[in-house]
Protein backbone atom coordinates (compact mmCIF):
# COMPACT_ATOMS: atom_id res chain seq x y z
CA UNK A 1 0.00 0.00 0.00
CA UNK A 2 2.82 2.36 0.95
CA UNK A 3 4.63 1.75 -2.37
CA UNK A 4 1.40 2.58 -4.20
CA UNK A 5 0.92 5.85 -2.28
CA UNK A 6 4.53 6.89 -2.76
CA UNK A 7 4.31 6.13 -6.49
CA UNK A 8 1.15 8.22 -6.90
CA UNK A 9 2.71 11.10 -4.95
CA UNK A 10 5.82 11.07 -7.17
CA UNK A 11 3.87 10.86 -10.45
CA UNK A 12 1.53 13.64 -9.35
CA UNK A 13 4.42 15.96 -8.46
CA UNK A 14 6.22 15.11 -11.73
CA UNK A 15 3.12 16.21 -13.63
CA UNK A 16 2.91 19.44 -11.59
CA UNK A 17 6.52 20.20 -12.49
CA UNK A 18 5.66 19.99 -16.18
CA UNK A 19 6.84 16.49 -17.12
CA UNK A 20 4.42 14.93 -19.60
CA UNK A 21 5.21 11.33 -18.66
CA UNK A 22 6.63 9.55 -15.63
CA UNK A 23 7.36 5.82 -15.50
CA UNK A 24 9.15 3.75 -12.88
CA UNK A 25 11.23 0.59 -13.14
CA UNK A 26 13.19 -1.55 -10.72
CA UNK A 27 16.84 -0.56 -10.37
CA UNK A 28 18.52 -3.66 -11.70
CA UNK A 29 21.21 -4.81 -14.13
CA UNK A 30 20.26 -4.09 -17.77
CA UNK A 31 20.78 -7.61 -19.03
CA UNK A 32 19.48 -7.12 -22.58
CA UNK A 33 21.42 -3.92 -23.17
CA UNK A 34 24.82 -5.28 -22.06
CA UNK A 35 25.67 -7.28 -25.23
CA UNK A 36 24.22 -4.53 -27.48
CA UNK A 37 26.34 -1.83 -25.87
CA UNK A 38 29.45 -4.02 -25.99
CA UNK A 39 28.91 -4.80 -29.70
CA UNK A 40 28.28 -1.12 -30.52
CA UNK A 41 31.50 -0.08 -28.77
CA UNK A 42 33.52 -2.90 -30.34
CA UNK A 43 32.49 -1.63 -33.78
CA UNK A 44 33.69 1.89 -32.82
CA UNK A 45 30.27 3.38 -33.51
CA UNK A 46 30.95 5.93 -30.78
CA UNK A 47 33.56 7.63 -33.00
CA UNK A 48 35.48 10.16 -30.92
CA UNK A 49 32.88 10.12 -28.12
CA UNK A 50 35.39 8.30 -25.93
CA UNK A 51 33.29 8.96 -22.83
CA UNK A 52 30.90 6.27 -24.11
CA UNK A 53 33.60 3.68 -23.36
CA UNK A 54 33.96 4.83 -19.76
CA UNK A 55 32.07 3.34 -16.81
CA UNK A 56 30.71 0.37 -18.78
CA UNK A 57 29.45 -1.35 -15.61
CA UNK A 58 27.81 1.81 -14.27
CA UNK A 59 25.92 2.29 -17.54
CA UNK A 60 24.31 -1.09 -17.02
CA UNK A 61 23.69 -1.09 -13.27
CA UNK A 62 22.19 1.98 -11.51
CA UNK A 63 23.09 0.49 -8.10
CA UNK A 64 26.70 1.38 -8.89
CA UNK A 65 25.66 5.02 -9.28
CA UNK A 66 23.39 5.18 -6.22
CA UNK A 67 24.30 2.57 -3.59
CA UNK A 68 21.19 0.74 -2.43
CA UNK A 69 19.14 2.03 -5.39
CA UNK A 70 15.70 0.40 -5.66
CA UNK A 71 13.91 2.46 -8.33
CA UNK A 72 14.64 4.35 -11.53
CA UNK A 73 12.10 7.13 -12.15
CA UNK A 74 12.09 8.06 -15.85
CA UNK A 75 10.63 11.36 -16.99
CA UNK A 76 9.88 12.92 -20.38
CA UNK A 77 9.77 16.65 -21.02
CA UNK A 78 8.37 17.82 -24.36
CA UNK A 79 10.44 20.29 -26.40
CA UNK A 80 8.47 20.34 -29.67
CA UNK A 81 8.25 24.04 -30.66
CA UNK A 82 5.19 25.90 -31.90
CA UNK A 83 7.38 27.86 -34.37
CA UNK A 84 10.40 26.94 -36.45
CA UNK A 85 13.12 28.78 -38.35
CA UNK A 86 11.42 31.13 -40.82
CA UNK A 87 13.92 31.06 -43.67
CA UNK A 88 13.70 27.63 -45.34
CA UNK A 89 17.12 28.14 -46.89
CA UNK A 90 18.87 29.10 -43.63
CA UNK A 91 21.36 26.68 -42.04
CA UNK A 92 19.36 24.44 -39.69
CA UNK A 93 19.49 24.14 -35.92
CA UNK A 94 17.92 21.20 -34.11
CA UNK A 95 14.61 22.05 -32.42
CA UNK A 96 15.87 20.98 -29.01
CA UNK A 97 18.28 23.92 -29.00
CA UNK A 98 15.75 26.68 -29.73
CA UNK A 99 15.26 27.64 -26.08
CA UNK A 100 17.27 27.54 -22.86
CA UNK A 101 19.75 24.69 -22.42
CA UNK A 102 17.68 21.74 -21.21
CA UNK A 103 20.36 20.51 -18.78
CA UNK A 104 19.72 23.47 -16.44
CA UNK A 105 15.94 23.47 -16.85
CA UNK A 106 15.50 19.76 -16.15
CA UNK A 107 18.10 19.51 -13.38
CA UNK A 108 16.17 22.16 -11.45
CA UNK A 109 12.90 20.26 -11.87
CA UNK A 110 14.53 16.98 -10.79
CA UNK A 111 15.99 18.59 -7.68
CA UNK A 112 12.53 19.93 -6.84
CA UNK A 113 11.07 16.45 -7.29
CA UNK A 114 13.71 14.91 -5.02
CA UNK A 115 13.09 17.61 -2.42
CA UNK A 116 9.33 16.91 -2.59
CA UNK A 117 10.02 13.20 -2.03
CA UNK A 118 12.18 13.96 1.01
CA UNK A 119 9.64 16.36 2.48
CA UNK A 120 6.62 14.10 1.99
CA UNK A 121 7.99 10.58 2.30
CA UNK A 122 11.09 10.94 4.47
CA UNK A 123 14.81 10.91 3.85
CA UNK A 124 15.45 9.22 0.54
CA UNK A 125 18.89 8.95 -1.02
CA UNK A 126 18.97 9.63 -4.73
CA UNK A 127 20.59 11.35 -7.69
CA UNK A 128 19.25 13.30 -10.63
CA UNK A 129 20.52 12.54 -14.12
CA UNK A 130 20.14 14.64 -17.26
CA UNK A 131 22.33 13.35 -20.03
CA UNK A 132 25.40 14.01 -17.90
CA UNK A 133 26.37 10.65 -16.38
CA UNK A 134 26.67 7.04 -17.58
CA UNK A 135 22.93 6.26 -17.62
CA UNK A 136 21.21 4.53 -20.55
CA UNK A 137 18.21 6.84 -20.37
CA UNK A 138 16.33 5.43 -23.37
CA UNK A 139 16.63 1.88 -22.01
CA UNK A 140 15.16 2.93 -18.65
CA UNK A 141 12.37 4.94 -20.27
CA UNK A 142 11.50 1.89 -22.36
CA UNK A 143 11.54 -0.42 -19.31
CA UNK A 144 9.17 1.92 -17.50
CA UNK A 145 6.64 1.91 -20.35
CA UNK A 146 7.13 5.46 -21.66
CA UNK A 147 7.58 4.25 -25.21
CA UNK A 148 9.56 1.87 -27.38
CA UNK A 149 12.97 2.33 -29.01
CA UNK A 150 12.39 3.09 -32.70
CA UNK A 151 14.48 2.02 -35.67
CA UNK A 152 16.26 5.40 -35.41
CA UNK A 153 17.19 4.45 -31.80
CA UNK A 154 14.99 7.23 -30.35
CA UNK A 155 12.36 6.60 -27.71
CA UNK A 156 8.91 6.92 -29.32
CA UNK A 157 5.76 7.55 -27.30
CA UNK A 158 2.59 6.24 -28.95
CA UNK A 159 0.57 9.34 -28.04
CA UNK A 160 3.14 12.08 -28.57
CA UNK A 161 6.07 10.97 -30.72
CA UNK A 162 9.74 11.46 -29.87
CA UNK A 163 10.49 15.17 -29.38
CA UNK A 164 11.28 14.66 -25.69
CA UNK A 165 14.15 15.10 -23.30
CA UNK A 166 14.62 12.06 -21.07
CA UNK A 167 15.74 12.37 -17.45
CA UNK A 168 16.01 10.10 -14.42
CA UNK A 169 15.92 10.09 -10.67
CA UNK A 170 17.55 7.01 -9.19
CA UNK A 171 16.48 6.52 -5.56
CA UNK A 172 16.76 3.99 -2.75
CA UNK A 173 13.00 3.63 -2.30
CA UNK A 174 10.83 0.70 -3.41
CA UNK A 175 7.93 1.81 -5.61
CA UNK A 176 5.33 0.29 -7.92
CA UNK A 177 6.94 -0.59 -11.24
CA UNK A 178 5.56 -0.07 -14.73
CA UNK A 179 6.10 -2.54 -17.58
CA UNK A 180 7.46 -2.09 -21.08
CA UNK A 181 5.10 -1.68 -24.05
CA UNK A 182 5.37 -3.29 -27.50
CA UNK A 183 7.20 -1.90 -30.51
CA UNK A 184 4.90 -0.10 -32.96
CA UNK A 185 7.41 0.63 -35.77
CA UNK A 186 6.05 -2.24 -37.84
CA UNK A 187 7.45 -2.43 -41.36
CA UNK A 188 8.10 1.34 -41.60
CA UNK A 189 11.62 2.33 -42.67
CA UNK A 190 11.13 6.07 -43.24
CA UNK A 191 13.88 7.09 -40.80
CA UNK A 192 16.38 4.66 -42.37
CA UNK A 193 15.52 5.81 -45.90
CA UNK A 194 15.69 9.53 -45.03
CA UNK A 195 19.00 9.66 -43.11
CA UNK A 196 21.30 11.88 -45.25
CA UNK A 197 24.50 10.12 -44.11
CA UNK A 198 23.15 6.53 -43.85
CA UNK A 199 23.91 6.56 -40.13
CA UNK A 200 21.09 4.09 -39.37
CA UNK A 201 23.12 1.10 -40.52
CA UNK A 202 20.41 -1.43 -39.61
CA UNK A 203 16.99 -1.20 -37.96
CA UNK A 204 17.59 -0.10 -34.34
CA UNK A 205 21.33 0.42 -34.91
CA UNK A 206 22.75 3.93 -35.35
CA UNK A 207 26.43 4.36 -36.12
CA UNK A 208 27.08 7.43 -33.98
CA UNK A 209 30.23 8.25 -35.93
CA UNK A 210 28.16 8.78 -39.11
CA UNK A 211 25.39 10.89 -37.56
CA UNK A 212 25.02 14.57 -38.51
CA UNK A 213 24.62 15.43 -34.81
CA UNK A 214 28.02 13.83 -34.19
CA UNK A 215 29.70 15.81 -36.99
CA UNK A 216 28.16 19.14 -35.95
CA UNK A 217 28.44 18.83 -32.16
CA UNK A 218 30.69 16.04 -30.89
CA UNK A 219 33.47 15.99 -33.46
CA UNK A 220 36.16 18.48 -32.49
CA UNK A 221 38.35 18.05 -35.58
CA UNK A 222 37.50 18.98 -39.16
CA UNK A 223 34.42 17.37 -40.67
CA UNK A 224 35.58 14.66 -43.14
CA UNK A 225 35.56 15.91 -46.74
CA UNK A 226 33.49 12.89 -47.85
CA UNK A 227 30.57 14.44 -45.96
CA UNK A 228 30.48 17.38 -48.39
CA UNK A 229 26.94 17.83 -49.61
CA UNK A 230 25.55 15.29 -47.14
CA UNK A 231 24.80 17.41 -44.06
CA UNK A 232 21.46 18.57 -45.50
CA UNK A 233 22.12 22.16 -44.34
CA UNK A 234 22.32 21.19 -40.63
CA UNK A 235 24.85 23.12 -38.53
CA UNK A 236 23.80 22.03 -35.03
CA UNK A 237 22.26 18.61 -34.51
CA UNK A 238 19.79 17.00 -36.91
CA UNK A 239 16.06 16.23 -36.77
CA UNK A 240 15.62 14.33 -40.05
CA UNK A 241 14.85 10.89 -38.61
CA UNK A 242 12.33 12.44 -36.20
CA UNK A 243 10.75 14.77 -38.75
CA UNK A 244 9.90 11.86 -41.08
CA UNK A 245 8.62 9.55 -38.31
CA UNK A 246 4.83 9.07 -38.66
CA UNK A 247 4.44 8.98 -34.87
CA UNK A 248 5.59 12.61 -34.71
CA UNK A 249 2.40 13.67 -36.46
CA UNK A 250 1.05 13.44 -32.89
CA UNK A 251 3.62 15.91 -31.51
CA UNK A 252 2.05 18.89 -29.72
CA UNK A 253 3.86 22.17 -28.93
CA UNK A 254 5.38 22.28 -25.44
CA UNK A 255 4.23 24.66 -22.71
CA UNK A 256 7.62 25.13 -21.01
CA UNK A 257 8.44 28.88 -20.83
CA UNK A 258 12.19 28.20 -20.71
CA UNK A 259 12.01 26.36 -24.04
CA UNK A 260 10.33 29.25 -25.86
CA UNK A 261 12.37 29.83 -29.01
CA UNK A 262 14.66 32.82 -29.19
CA UNK A 263 12.81 35.06 -31.67
CA UNK A 264 16.04 36.44 -33.07
CA UNK A 265 17.25 32.92 -33.88
CA UNK A 266 14.04 31.99 -35.71
CA UNK A 267 14.18 35.19 -37.76
CA UNK A 268 17.80 34.76 -38.86
CA UNK A 269 18.14 34.45 -42.62
CA UNK A 270 20.64 32.32 -44.47
CA UNK A 271 22.84 35.43 -44.89
CA UNK A 272 22.55 36.31 -41.15
CA UNK A 273 23.76 32.87 -40.09
CA UNK A 274 26.50 32.47 -42.67
CA UNK A 275 27.91 35.88 -41.69
CA UNK A 276 27.35 35.55 -37.93
CA UNK A 277 29.85 37.38 -35.72
CA UNK A 278 31.06 36.22 -32.32
CA UNK A 279 29.14 39.08 -30.70
CA UNK A 280 25.86 37.97 -32.33
CA UNK A 281 26.62 34.32 -31.45
CA UNK A 282 27.02 35.22 -27.76
CA UNK A 283 23.77 37.21 -27.75
CA UNK A 284 21.55 34.80 -29.67
CA UNK A 285 22.85 31.60 -28.09
CA UNK A 286 23.52 32.98 -24.60
CA UNK A 287 21.48 30.30 -22.78
CA UNK A 288 21.22 27.75 -25.60
CA UNK A 289 22.72 24.27 -25.96
CA UNK A 290 24.35 25.63 -29.15
CA UNK A 291 27.00 27.14 -26.86
CA UNK A 292 28.45 23.63 -26.69
CA UNK A 293 30.02 24.05 -30.13
CA UNK A 294 31.42 27.46 -29.18
CA UNK A 295 31.59 30.15 -31.85
CA UNK A 296 34.48 28.48 -33.67
CA UNK A 297 32.64 25.17 -33.84
CA UNK A 298 29.50 26.71 -35.31
CA UNK A 299 31.62 28.72 -37.75
CA UNK A 300 33.39 25.52 -38.85
CA UNK A 301 29.98 23.90 -39.53
CA UNK A 302 28.69 26.95 -41.40
CA UNK A 303 31.83 27.12 -43.53
CA UNK A 304 31.56 23.41 -44.30
CA UNK A 305 27.98 23.59 -45.62
CA UNK A 306 28.73 26.86 -47.43
CA UNK A 307 31.41 25.15 -49.52
CA UNK A 308 29.49 21.89 -49.96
Amino acid sequence: MQAHQYTQLIKSEAKRLGFQYCGISKADFLEQEAPRLESWLNKNMQGEMSYMQNHFDKRLDPRLLVPGAKSVISLLLNYYPSQQQMDDTAPKISKYAYGKDYHFVIKEKLNELLQHINENIGEVDGRAFVDSAPVLDKAWAKKSGLGWIGKNSNLINKNSGSFYFIAELIIDLTLEYDGAIKDYCGTCTRCIDACPTDAIVAPYVVDGSKCISYFTIELKENIPSEMKGKLDNWVFGCDVCQDVCPWNSFSKPHAEPYFQPNGELLEMTKKDLLEITEETFKRVFKDSAVKRTKFNGLKRNLDFIKTS
